[in-house]
């Protein structure tokens, strides 16, 4: 017994042995059968010698003192970008809540005022139609005399601050700052060498619009809801050819053309463009916006008007004929909610600054357009060509439709306005 175990032990130390020698067969890598020349096999001191000779032929670039400062300066003002980057980043956000709210505003102040007016309308009517006398009869004429006289302060405050009129300032504001942080995003992204006056310009523009468009309401900061006349909407510095001329070396380079990409073809054609937005659009939009500011001066002071009169008047409820002494109260009660619910439900604040804005639109590309036609150095100015497509789609046209434009301008029954977009 003992010799087959142990002969049964050898055989299966044997197999397993012969199992490990064809496992390392299979997974065993041939050598190859040629060797590398000595003359191609690098030593370490081969290795040294050809750096140290390629040093020698090929200079390395030298940083001089000059070079030095541009770089830092160049960095300093990247570092001073992006701060105002992250500061349109926040005005964007800023202005985008501040709308909201602003727009709720409009939408609980006109329900609650129109609640209180209608609240106070019932009330007199009922005062003055159950006849009621007595205690019952001073407490229904005096909620009615309260509710009136409070939905007239109400009133003048919400006429006064135009709650839709600022959601309309704040939404123009966030678009306008979200097409600033895009160029200042543009200049980071494109890697160019951003200078002093990228960064002056930057923050001229971030001011012009928080010029254009504040925040606070009290201290006089807020624009004047009811101007003496209408004016265009302007949120643009005034130095704006430097600003042009930053922005045109960043888009478009150097030019290999010597022309830049201009002609007197293309030089007329735009003077004939903005000959036809003064003209047309811009007077347009000037006489909307005078329309619009009377209306809604007129509705602004007749809602307050009318709910004092029937405050006034529901004092009187009961002093004569109960009939006849109602009617003045309950008429102008009616009256002063139609009112209100024209001028604030139909948001005629925000009709009068959306044609200021569109109007400023118009004055800012034909400025821009005569900025750039002054410029006597063709290589300061923007690109012809792309300034031409540029236009032609802010004013919603192809670059087609905007030369067709251009030569109908001369012809005196042209109705056609240069803007399709507007």
């Amino acid at each position: 017994m003992a010799s087959m175990h142990t002969s049964t032990t050898f055989s299966s130390f044997s197999l397993f042995s012969s199992k490990r020698v064809n496992v390392k067969a299979s997974i065993h890598v041939p050598r190859p059968n040629y060797v590398l020349p000595k003359k191609h096999i690098l030593t370490r001191s081969k290795l040294m010698e050809g750096l140290s000779t390629f040093t020698d032929s090929v200079p390395l670039p030298i940083l001089e003192k000059n070079d030095l400062s541009n770089s830092a300066i160049s960095n300093n003002s990247s570092m001073q970008l992006y701060a105002i980057l992250e500061a349109v980043s926040d005005r964007i956000e800023m202005h985008k809540n501040i709308g909201e709210q602003r727009q709720n505003w409009n939408e609980l102040l006109l329900n609650n005022i129109n609640m209180i007016t209608l609240t106070a309308t019932t009330l007199t009517g009922v005062a003055a139609a159950t006849g009621a006398v007595g205690a019952q009869f001073l407490a229904l004429k005096l909620s009615s005399t309260l509710l009136f006289s409070a939905a007239t302060c109400m009133l003048l405050v919400m006429n006064k601050i135009q709650p839709s009129q600022l959601a309309e300032e704040q939404r123009n504001a966030t678009r306008l700052f979200r097409q600033l942080w895009t160029q200042i995003q543009t200049k980071i992204t494109l890697g160019n060498l951003i200078t002093e006056e990228d960064v002056e310009s930057s923050m001229e523009k971030v001011l012009a619009l928080d010029k254009a468009y504040p925040l606070p309401l009290l201290g006089g900061a807020m624009l004047e809801k009811f101007p003496a006349k209408y004016e265009p909407a302007v949120w643009w510095p005034e130095k704006r050819r430097e600003g042009n001329a930053a922005e045109t070396k960043m888009m478009t380079g150097n030019s290999n053309n010597s022309s830049n990409g201009w002609s007197e073809e293309l030089e007329t054609e735009l003077r004939k463009v903005i000959e036809v937005m003064k003209r047309k659009d811009i007077e347009d939009y000037e006489r909307l916006g005078n329309i619009a500011l009377k209306i809604n001066k007129s509705l602004a002071i007749a809602g307050p008007l009318l709910t004092g009169i029937a405050a006034i008047g529901s004092t009187f409820v009961g002093n004569s004929d109960g009939f006849l002494s109602a009617m003045v109260p309950l008429l102008a009660g009616s009256m002063a909610c139609a009112i209100n619910g024209l001028e604030h439900g139909g948001q005629v604040g925000m009709v009068f600054e959306m044609y200021r804005s569109s109007g400023g639109f118009f004055r800012m590309l034909s400025e821009s357009i005569e900025s750039t036609l002054e410029e006597n150095d063709l290589e300061k100015r923007e690109n012809g060509e792309i300034l031409e497509m540029k236009i032609a789609m802010m004013l919603g046209r192809s670059v087609l439709e905007l030369r067709q434009v251009a030569s109908k301008s001369a012809s005196c029954c042209m109705d056609e306005f240069a803007s399709k977009l507007f």
